[in-house]
C-alpha cells in the first residue's frame, strides 16, 4: 500500500527518477487542436529527438517545437529546440516562445544525471500556492549543439490522473539516433561473493547517504537462496541490529500475495478471473453503475478501472472502520477516466480483491478474520513463511524494525506506529509484516512458476503468470497486472512490487528469464529513494551495465536535500501565534472526521480520529496561510485556512480530491 502524498513530490522523471515539486499559474496557455493519436504513437521534434504520444492525446507541431494535449484541455507538454548557452537560456527561450507570460519565480533547480544520450541536464520547478493546484516544471536536455527542453504546464488533477501516460511521454525522450542500452539475449553472471559483497556495499552506502538505520536484504540466484541478513539497526539510539528475520511492514507487497490467494482459488474452481464480480460477491458495488457492470475479478487489483487514489478516507477515519468498510467506501466512488484508459491506483479495490477471495474461501467467517486464515492457511504456512503476520500487536513484539522518517530539519527520527493501524482495515491491499527470508519463500514460487521446492505444483503455471500478464501501461515498457508490476525498460522483464507505508518502504523483484531475485525491506521513509537504484544496480552487476545506480541515488539525495532547504526557511516552526489564534477550536468534514486544534506549550497540534500532529504555518505566495503537519512520517498534509458560508474552513487536497474542514460548536 503506497502512503498518499502530493503530487509535488511524486512526478517521476525517468531521466534521473528524481522527483520534481510541481507550480505554475492556475490557468495553462490556451494552444491550436493538434491531431489526435488513437494508439500508442513514436513522434520526432523538428530537431530528430524521438518520444512516444500517449492514445487520446492530441499533437501540434511548429516550426521548432511540439505540444501535446490529453483530452483534458487545462493541460499542456511542450517540448522544444533550441540553441542556447546553457539550461537556464534554453528554458528562458522555451517559456518566452511558449508563454510569454510565465512570470513566477523559480522555487529550486536541480541537475540531472547524464542519462539515454542527454548531457549536462536541470530541471526547474516554479513557485505556486496550493488553492492553485497547478503544476509546471521545465526539464533541459542537451545533446550535440541541441538543447531539448520540455515544459510541463496545467492541473494538479490532471497530471495526477494522467501520471502513467506523462512517465511515457517523458521516459521515451531521447535524441536523434539514439540506441538504448539492453541486456537483452545476454547470460547473467552468477551471483558469486565478490557480486553479493559489491550489492551490499551499495544498499549500506544508500543507507549512510539517506539516513535510513535499518535495512535486510536478501539475494536469490538458480533457485537457491544465496545471500540474507540485516544491515543497520531496528531502532536509531538501540544497538540491536536487523537481521534476515527482522520483521518490516512490506505494504503493498502484500497485493501480489493476494493475487496470489486469488490464483489458487481459480485453481480450485471457486471463481475466474474473467467473470463479473457481482455474481461471486453481490454486495460490491461503485459509485458509478456502468464501471460496476465492468469490473471482473482480475479488474480488481489492476488500477485499470478508472478509479482515481483515494485514500485519505482511511487515513483520517480509519478508527471507525471495519473489513466491510471496503465496500461501503467502494460504493461512494466516482471514476474519473474510461475503463481501461489509464493507470490509477486504487488501494480499496485492491482490499476489495482480498476480501472477496476471503468469502470464498470461508464464507461464513467475518471479512477480515476469512482473509487473515485464508492468507495463513493458503499462502504462509504451505510456502514456510513462518514469521509473516496481519497482527500488529504480535508483530510488534520480539524481532520487528521501528519506523523512521527525517523530522522536520531533516534529521532522521524514531517515529510513531499510529498511522499504519490504518492499514488494518483494508490489510489485503497492505497490511502484511514479513521479513527478507519469508519474502525469498514468495520470490522463489514466482521463479518456479508455482512449484515448491519439493516438485509440488503449488499453483498453476497459467494462473500464476495470469497476474503478470499487462492490464494497463505505467509508462515505457512498464506495466501492471494484477498486484505485480513488469519492468522491461533495459531489454530484459523485471517482475516486482514497492511498498510504502508510514517509515517503511521496500521492494522485492526477480529476473525471470535468469532465475536472480532479490528483497529489499527498510524502516524509513527515505528507503524510497533507494528502490529503483538497487534494481538498477542489480541489473548492473549481473548483465556489466552501465554504471548509472550510483549517480541516480546521489542524484536523488542531493535533489531531496536542495528541496528540504528551499522549503524549510518558509515554514514556521513552531507555527504562527498571530495566525493559530485565528483557528476554530474544532472543525469537521463529513468524510475525514474531527480535527481538534490544541497546545502544547509553544507548538500547536492537530488531533484527528486517529492521530495527531505537530504543525508548522506558512504564508503563500496569494496571501493565504497553511498549516503543514511535520511529525516524523507525517509531514507534509496541508491545510490551508479558508472561510465556507461564513464559517471558518480548513481545506486539504489529493491529487484529484477537495475536502473541506468546517468550524464545528
Amino acid at each position: 500500500m503506497m502512503r498518499t502524498a502530493s503530487l509535488s513530490f511524486v512526478l517521476l522523471l525517468a531521466f534521473a527518477r528524481i522527483p520534481a515539486n510541481c507550480a505554475t499559474q492556475a490557468q495553462p496557455a490556451t494552444k491550436a487542436a493538434g491531431q489526435v493519436v488513437t494508439s500508442d504513437s513514436s513522434r520526432t521534434t523538428p530537431a530528430g529527438a524521438t518520444f512516444m504520444v500517449p492514445a487520446g492525446w492530441s499533437i501540434a507541431t511548429e516550426a521548432s517545437s511540439v505540444t501535446l494535449q490529453p483530452p483534458e484541455p487545462d493541460t499542456h507538454i511542450a517540448i522544444f529546440d533550441t540553441h542556447a548557452a546553457d539550461a537556464a537560456a534554453a528554458v528562458a527561450s522555451a517559456w518566452g516562445t511558449y508563454r510569454p507570460d510565465m512570470k513566477r519565480p523559480l522555487k529550486l533547480s536541480v541537475p540531472i544525471p547524464d542519462r539515454n544520450g542527454w548531457k549536462d541536464g536541470k530541471q526547474f520547478v516554479y513557485e505556486t500556492s496550493p488553492n492553485e493546484r497547478a503544476v509546471a516544471v521545465a526539464v533541459a536536455l542537451h545533446s550535440g549543439d541541441t538543447w531539448t527542453v520540455v515544459l510541463l504546464d496545467g492541473a494538479e488533477p490532471t497530471f495526477e490522473k494522467r501520471g502513467a501516460q506523462i512517465n511515457l511521454i517523458v521516459q521515451s525522450l531521447r535524441p536523434k539516433a539514439y540506441q538504448r542500452e539492453s541486456f537483452a539475449g545476454r547470460k547473467a553472471h552468477p551471483l558469486t561473493p565478490d557480486r553479493i559483497e559489491t550489492l551490499k556495499t551499495f544498499v549500506q552506502t544508500a543507507m549512510q547517504k539517506l539516513g535510513v538505520p535499518g535495512a535486510s536484504l536478501a539475494l536469490i540466484d538458480n533457485g537457491k537462496v544465496v545471500y540474507e541478513g540485516g544491515l543497520g539497526v531496528r531502532e536509531l539510539g538501540k544497538p540491536t541490529p536487523v537481521d534476515a528475520n527482522t520483521l518490516f511492514m512490506a505494504a503493498s507487497n502484500t497485493k501480489g500475495m493476494t493475487t496470489l490467494l486469488l490464483a489458487r482459488l481459480v485453481d480450485a474452481h471457486k471463481l475466474q478471473w474473467e467473470e463479473p464480480v457481482t455474481r461471486v460477491y453481490p454486495d460490491f458495488k461503485l459509485g458509478d453503475a456502468n464501471t460496476t457492470r465492468q469490473v471482473e475479478i482480475k479488474h480488481l487489483i489492476c488500477a485499470c478501472t478508472g478509479l482515481p487514489r483515494q485514500d485519505l478516507e482511511w487515513i483520517f477515519e480509519y478508527k471507525k472502520f471495519t473489513a466491510e468498510s471496503t465496500f461501503a467506501l467502494l460504493s461512494g466512488m466516482q471514476p474519473t477516466s474510461r475503463f481501461g484508459e489509464v493507470f490509477q491506483y486504487s488501494n480499496l479495490m485492491a482490499s476489495a480483491a482480498g476480501y472477496v477471495g476471503a468469502h470464498l474461501y470461508e464464507p461464513d467467517k467475518e471479512l477480515g478474520a476469512a482473509y487473515d486464515d485464508a492468507m495463513q492457511k493458503q499462502i504462509f504456512d504451505p510456502l514456510g513463511m513462518t514469521v509473516s503476520t496481519f497482527d500488529m500487536e504480535r508483530a510488534q513484539h520480539g524481532n520487528f524494525a521501528s519506523p523512521h522518517a527525517d523530522d522536520i530539519d531533516g534529521h532522521p527520527a524514531v517515529a510513531t506506529m499510529d498511522n499504519n493501524y490504518s492499514v488494518v482495515p483494508f490489510r489485503p491491499a497492505g497490511g502484511v509484516w514479513t521479513s527478507a527470508h519469508d519474502m525469498t519463500r514468495y520470490a522463489l514460487l514466482e521463479l518456479s512458476r508455482g512449484k515448491l521446492p519439493n516438485g509440488e505444483q503449488f499453483v498453476s503455471e497459467e494462473n500464476l503468470l495470469m497476474r503478470r500478464k499487462p492490464q494497463i501501461a505505467t509508462g515505457e515498457d512498464e506495466t501492471y497486472g494484477m498486484g505485480l508490476e513488469v519492468n522491461s525498460r533495459w531489454g530484459v522483464p523485471v517482475v516486482h512490487h514497492g511498498g510504502s507505508l508510514f517509515g517503511y518502504k521496500s521492494d522485492w523483484m526477480i529476473l525471470p528469464d535468469s532465475g536472480i531475485g532479490a528483497v529489499l525491506l527498510t524502516n524509513a521513509d527515505n528507503g524510497g529513494m533507494m528502490l529503483h537504484p538497487f534494481m538498477r544496480r542489480l541489473l548492473e552487476v549481473v548483465f556489466d551495465g552501465k554504471p548509472e545506480a550510483v549517480g541516480d541515488l546521489d542524484s536523488a539525495a542531493q535533489n531531496y536535500r536542495a528541496y528540504l532547504a528551499k522549503e524549510r526557511p518558509r515554514l514556521q516552526v513552531p507555527a504562527s501565534n498571530d495566525e493559530t489564534a485565528k483557528l476554530a477550536p474544532h472543525y469537521n468534514s463529513s468524510a475525514l472526521g474531527n480535527i481538534t486544534v490544541e497546545h502544547d506549550g509553544a507548538n500547536t497540534v492537530f488531533g484527528f480520529d486517529g492521530w495527531k500532529s505537530t504543525m508548522a504555518s506558512r504564508k503563500n505566495d496569494d496571501g493565504t496561510i497553511s498549516f503543514i503537519t511535520i511529525d516524523p512520517t507525517r509531514r507534509g498534509f496541508e491545510f490551508v485556512e479558508a472561510n465556507r458560508n461564513g464559517k471558518r474552513a480548513l481545506i486539504i487536497r489529493d491529487g484529484q480530491h477537495e475536502y473541506v474542514f468546517t468550524e464545528a460548536s
